[in-house]
């Protein structure tokens, strides 16, 4: 009964709100779920799919935002929470009124609710009916997060799109715990969007929220899920709970079920995924939109993905290879240094290194995506996706 209580509140809530951000569908594959479309939001258009850099402190790790806008052409990029309300902490956001105009970003910003770092700080952490109770990373200091307060952090840093409050099960786990874990993403997710009924935007621009879709690997449990959060009638919804340790083919697999459940006319935005042939396969389940650390973490550890494949440009064979990063890329620094060059910044522990590998990385994400955009449009989809799959995944 609780929980047909909790789901007329959710359908209530967003009734009749002003939906200022709206998703425009361009094209479907023939041959796939796969679509391209346009998220309007208050700070701008992002064309669908997009891949988003992630920015957790509020900066993607050693690119500047002048690079992310001309050079690798990211339309969206994240900030956390969690990460956000730890440092440099809510009253200094507040003061610079949001995190567009504390980081000078200008373009749409999405935050995640700090779920996801509940789940990865397991052993310092108590999570009750009310929140999470956990300790700093930075100091040991004790702090709460809950529905409510995830909502008024985020409405501070000022984010175009942000997320419900949830809790991300680990892999593996019991159905059992699934199960409790799910209901309870749903209960706060009614506290979050009634929360966000009652509190308004903080600097005059409107936010829009999205649910997240739980349930680990077992299907019935993604089903019930899934349609809980598409009875919502919230702007956009996510898919969570994925690329935590689970095998690609469950992720494809809850991917296909959850998006053939979610309404096709509101934008799906897989959390923390993935490769690039990640990307492409769920792009084909109709997925939408994409995050995930991998460009710039990998980046800074000498593995860059190109057209032809994946490239570990500290091993011995680049030494004395004096062609360019990637002979087919599009990125400025693919045409102005060689793999020798780069080897040699990553052997003698130069920084340029890193920033030369994330950038090289998070281009080719944005034109990855890019690309399959006008597949896409083309309708040309699903024979060009059958034929890069394999190259990306080779190792050179």
């Amino acid at each position: 009964m609780q929980e047909c209580i909790s789901l007329l509140i959710c359908r209530c809530t967003f009734a009749g709100m002003n939906k200022t951000m709206t998703f425009n569908k361009e094209a479907v594959d023939k041959h796939s779920r796969a679509r391209a479309g346009v998220l309007h939001t208050p700070h701008g258009d992002i064309q669908t799919p997009i891949f988003m850099p992630v920015g957790t402190l509020g900066t993607v790790k050693a690119i500047p935002h002048r690079d992310l806008e001309n050079d690798v052409r990211a339309q969206i990029i994240l900030g956390n929470t969690y990460h956000l309300m730890l440092r440099p902490g809510m009253e200094v956001m507040q003061e610079a009124g949001g995190l567009h105009r504390f980081s000078s970003w200008n373009k749409p910003l999405l935050t995640d609710s700090g779920g996801y770092q509940v789940y990865s700080l397991a052993a310092n952490r108590k999570i009750t009916e009310e929140g999470v109770t956990f300790q700093s990373h930075i100091d040991g200091s004790r702090h709460m997060l809950s529905p409510e307060r995830s909502m008024d952090i985020q409405r501070i840093i000022g984010a175009d799109i942000i997320m419900a409050f949830d809790e991300c099960p680990p892999f593996p786990c019991t159905e059992d715990y699934a199960r409790k874990s799910m209901h309870l993403t749903h209960r706060w997710l009614d506290r979050s969007v009634d929360h966000w009924k009652k509190n308004p935007e903080a600097y005059g621009k409107p936010q829009m929220l999205f649910p997240i879709v739980q349930g680990s690997v077992f299907p019935e449990l993604r089903k019930i899920s899934a349609e809980y959060i598409a009875n919502v009638d919230a702007p956009g919804n996510a898919i969570g709970g994925l690329s935590v340790g689970e095998p690609a083919e469950d992720m494809y697999a809850m991917c296909d079920l959850v998006c053939g459940i979610l309404p096709e006319d509101k934008p799906r935005y897989l959390m923390g995924v993935g490769t690039p042939a990640n990307l492409l396969e769920c792009v084909a389940l109709g997925v939408d939109m994409f995050d995930c650390v991998m460009p710039t973490r990998n980046g800074r550890n000498g593995m860059l993905f190109t057209k032809n494949g994946i490239i570990n440009i500290r091993n011995k064979k680049w030494h004395n290879d004096h062609t360019p990063i990637d002979p087919n890329g599009d990125s400025y620094v693919d045409a102005v240094y060689s793999k020798a060059y780069l080897r040699h910044l990553f052997a003698a522990n130069e920084f340029l290194g890193k920033y030369i590998a994330s950038l090289h990385n998070l281009r080719f994400y944005l034109w990855l995506m890019e690309t399959a955009r006008q597949h896409i449009l083309e309708g040309t989809f699903a024979e060009w996706k059958s034929g890069i799959i394999p190259s990306l995944q080779n190792r050179l």
